[in-house]
């Protein structure tokens, strides 16, 4: 296979999708994990800056027996804007494995839960369908295949009645854990993903605080490794109780971080709260928590619109004086959807190799396609880190309409696609989406 002196072999991509979350994890030419997504069908139009993320990730990845294949899709929660466009995504690509939280089961048991947007929907019922096969392969004394296999992380008292409770605990995984096989790929030595949360303790708490959060560890070859912090949406009070229980437990090297995705797109209910008068009070504790836990040449990167110039109090994310503070705690602050250029966003790519742990830019970056071309015209897989890149820089370019309109029938949820479609924003798409919960 051609080896570039480009790009490197691993790392991870924050798409500029708005204010929501898309990141896709490189681990090798065929395994790649997909965490959140937040696909707007305006995004198709080449006027708006939203990247339509899933006819790129249809283009990027890897083709197995002829079908995209994606190693793992994970959900941090079900909050519109992380979940927007995975009916889209399940029909289009073979996913291996989903990586899901009792939370969903709960939500669904729950009369006065908030409801839940269709492909939050088409993602329970893909869960619940992948958890039927699953007992089914164990039941034959088998292992589900690929395309059928579910991980649920988190534990609910209440599991009893969700759909969930009798998957052996190969398919299951807690706060503490650490997970290095995807879809069946051992990638023990190149990749890590430490559990850190959803906690027991918080199965019944606000469905922010309930989001997937770990530490993803890649490590390149040569033994340099980059650590990235995914917290979801979690705000202060859980994101120190992962501070606190991880140091407690002398596991600090799982707080490290080169690069922190702000939590809930750059929310102050992260580092302040508001006293009995209604006044905003910073909390020092989980400043201090993330600077003493960074890397030297720390980045904090917002999956976010632009930063107001002004916060409004009852806003939703991003806000300004979130930004100003980690700005004082980190090397750089950068906000996905102003990123190289307001008007047609770059992806934010971080990679990993002999060169260290770094956030990538220039010509590295512009110059993807073409690395990815010469790649995977040599190779029937190809360097997959610089597809993925490439497939992301392409911002400011028309998508075929052959892509948009390429996705087979028949492969996913054919119930919801209609509402799904509407889901996805159509002609109307509100410029700052709002998740539920949020």
């Amino acid at each position: 296979m051609y080896q570039s002196e480009g790009l490197p072999a691993r790392g991870v991509v924050f798409w500029p999708v708005g204010t929501g979350d898309s990141t896709t994890v490189v681990i090798d030419d065929l395994v790649v994990l997909q965490v959140d997504l937040h696909d707007m069908a305006k995004a198709n139009d080449e006027a708006t800056p939203e990247v339509a993320v899933v006819d790129r990730l249809v283009d990027a990845l890897p083709v197995v027996d002829g079908v995209p294949y994606l190693a793992t899709f994970a959900l941090t929660h079900v909050d519109k804007d992380h979940c927007l466009g995975f009916a889209d995504l399940l029909e289009r690509v073979r996913i291996g494995e989903l990586w899901s939280t009792p939370r969903l089961w709960r939500e669904y048991n729950d009369p006065d839960a908030p409801e839940l947007c269709n492909d939050a929907i088409a993602f329970r019922e893909e869960s619940e369908r992948r958890i039927a096969a699953t007992m089914d392969a164990v039941n034959a004394a088998g292992v589900p295949e690929s395309g059928d296999r579910i991980r649920v992380i988190g534990y609910d008292d209440e599991h009893s009645s969700h759909a969930y409770d009798e998957l052996p605990e190969a398919y299951l995984a807690w706060p503490g854990q650490s997970l290095t096989v995807l879809d069946g790929h051992e990638r023990a030595g190149v990749f890590e993903a430490f559990i850190h949360a959803p906690f027991k303790d918080d199965a019944a708490a606000a469905r922010n605080e309930t989001s997937l959060s770990m530490q993803v560890t890649l490590t390149d070859e040569t033994g340099i490794d980059g650590k990235v912090l995914l917290f979801g949406d979690l705000a202060h009070d859980t994101i120190m109780k992962i501070f606190n229980y991880s140091e407690y437990y002398y596991r600090e090297q799982y707080l490290s971080w080169d690069l922190l995705l702000a939590p809930h797109h750059c929310s102050k209910r992260v580092m302040y709260k508001k006293d009995l008068d209604g006044n905003e009070q910073l909390q020092m504790d989980v400043l201090n928590a993330f600077e003493r836990n960074a890397r030297p040449n720390g980045a904090v990167v917002c999956s976010s619109a632009v930063f107001p110039d002004v916060d409004v109090d009852g806003h939703n994310p991003p806000h300004r004086m979130a930004a100003d503070r980690y700005a004082e705690i980190a090397d750089e602050v950068i906000c996905t959807m102003s990123w190289v250029d307001e008007a047609a966003p770059s992806p934010v790519v971080f990679g990993v190799d002999a060169a260290g742990a770094r956030v990538i830019r220039g010509d590295l970056v512009s110059s993807a396609a073409t690395e990815a071309k010469v790649e995977l015209a040599a190779s029937a897989t190809g360097r997959r880190f610089a597809a993925i890149t490439a497939a992301a820089v392409a911002v400011g370019n028309a998508i075929p309409a052959a892509t948009a309109s390429a996705a087979p029938s028949g492969a996913g949820p054919e119930r919801v696609d209609a509402a799904v479609a509407a889901d996805r924003g159509g002609n109307s798409a509100p410029e700052t989406p709002v998740g539920f919960g949020r």
